[in-house]
């Protein structure tokens, strides 16, 4: 076929930072790759083109999101994936050297562990001419993948395979363009960056751990450059090779009132609060979990909350907690999902307490001390001077040990620091005050300079 760009569709997921792409195959089939449980944009793209999923490809077994892969084959789709993979559905066992007609085009697939261990980069190829490769989490845009996800003691030897794929991949033709499943804002490794496609030419160029010397040299440079990440990547990758339960587009929501809300927390539910920032600092029940819904929520969520814990959602409108809802389902979130009807209007008509926070600007956040809650390249390339430090992620598990006391909590935007200030809150530390935005705001409202490193 007449291959054009056309017919590649990129399907972003800003959250969790990572792209599926679906393909025309041009005879009114489409093949799509790494596609999550979510599958809302991919049934869009292929409504407008009149398409039907004919197959679907796993790069690798993921470990940051369910597959949507077992769902396509209930509907009829062909799965594509390693054989090494052991998934325990049926599927198209492939590897290294195999190939599959699509019906005028062809994938090829190359063996490319490191990220995984089972790892498969496939060749997109128009006859003899190799269009693009789908990279996975092998080679992205400027790095590569992480490596430590397997096993922690296979890290390193991982990372010395991630360096022999990085170096076959960077083989391929400089035209040939460059697909791969992470980009800005995956914890699996991707360097901020507006771009998600890139060719193997700009990469050999750029990427800089395409100019590690060896294999030893590049394994130090990946692994010095691994943050942290949440819990639920330890086990959503074997809940892909299972074969990830069916779940509908709109999974079951049961609406609660202020009563049957409040039974349901003193049997051990967990109340999550999604409206915006402002209106959880107004006001939100006792003990609730600030996570405002925004593309990060289902990986927040996730990476706070047990994945078996049964919650009653807090919203302003019905369909953000049937968006929520949706969003806890792609991470593989298993507990039983309710929202409490009316919001917090009803709540209080019940005369149930509630509990608020001071929510600051930069311009009055005053000499109070800070507590930072970013990542720690975030912090490090810049906060503000003498600020406390701890990870949002890691805050479940230190909250009661902080410095009690006044604080202004602060992250970049003022999302991170809400949860933040409702898990201290939550932990019995009442003198809190969120952050309405981030350092930069800071150095501009102080005309100070912020400080890097430690």
């Amino acid at each position: 076929m007449d291959f054009t760009a056309s017919h590649l569709v990129p399907l972003v997921d800003e959250g969790l930072g990572n792209s599926a792409y679906l393909v025309d195959l041009g005879d009114g089939g489409a093949l799509a790759v790494d596609v999550s449980r979510d599958l809302r944009a991919l049934r869009a793209a292929v409504a407008r083109r009149g398409l039907r999923v004919r197959f679907v490809a796993e790069t690798h077994l993921h470990a940051d999101f369910v597959s949507g892969a077992r769902q396509l084959r209930e509907e009829g789709a062909s799965v594509i994936a390693s054989a090494a993979g052991g998934r325990e559905f049926p599927h198209l066992r492939m590897g290294e050297g195999d190939e599959l007609d699509l019906g005028g085009l062809t994938l090829r697939f190359l063996a490319t562990p490191g990220h995984t261990r089972e790892h498969l980069a496939y060749l997109l190829c128009d006859g003899p001419r190799v269009l693009g490769v789908f990279t996975g989490g092998s080679l992205v845009v400027g790095a590569a993948a992480r490596t430590d996800l397997v096993d922690p003691e296979r890290t390193h030897e991982l990372a010395r395979a991630q360096y022999a794929s990085l170096r076959r991949l960077a083989e391929l033709p400089d035209e040939t363009a460059v697909w791969p499943t992470h980009g800005a804002g995956s914890f699996c490794s991707a360097p901020p960056g507006a771009h998600r496609v890139s060719t193997i030419g700009a990469e050999r160029a750029a990427n800089p751990l395409l100019a590690a010397p060896d294999a030893e040299a590049f394994a130090d440079a990946l692994i010095a450059d691994l943050g942290s990440f949440p819990p639920y990547f330890l086990r959503l990758a074997e809940v892909n090779r299972r074969g990830p339960a069916l779940v509908p587009e709109s999974p079951p929501l049961a609406g609660l009132s202020p009563e049957q809300a409040r039974a349901a927390m003193a049997e051990g539910a967990q109340v999550v609060d999604v409206r915006p920032v402002p209106a959880f600092t107004a006001g939100h029940i006792p003990g609730a979990l600030s996570n405002a819904l925004r593309p990060q929520f289902a990986s927040w969520l996730g990476w706070l909350l047990d994945p078996g814990a049964a919650l009653v959602m807090v919203a302003e409108q019905h369909s953000d907690a049937a968006e929520a809802a949706r969003q806890a389902a792609k991470i593989g979130h298993e507990g039983s999902l309710s929202v409490l009807e009316g919001g917090m209007a009803a709540w209080e008509a019940a005369g149930f307490a509630t509990s608020s926070l001071s929510l600051v600007t930069a311009a009055q956040m005053g000499d109070r001390p800070v507590l930072d809650v970013r990542q720690e390249t975030e912090y490090t390339a810049g906060h503000v001077p003498g600020a406390l430090h701890s990870e949002l992620g890691d805050l479940p598990g230190q909250a009661g040990g902080l410095a009690r006391g006044p604080h202004v909590v602060m992250c970049g935007h003022g999302e991170r620091a809400a949860t933040a200030a409702s898990l201290l809150a939550r932990a019995g530390n009442n003198d809190l005050a969120v952050l309405e935005g981030g350092p930069g705001d800071w150095a501009e409202t102080t005309g100070r300079d912020l400080e890097e490193g430690r």
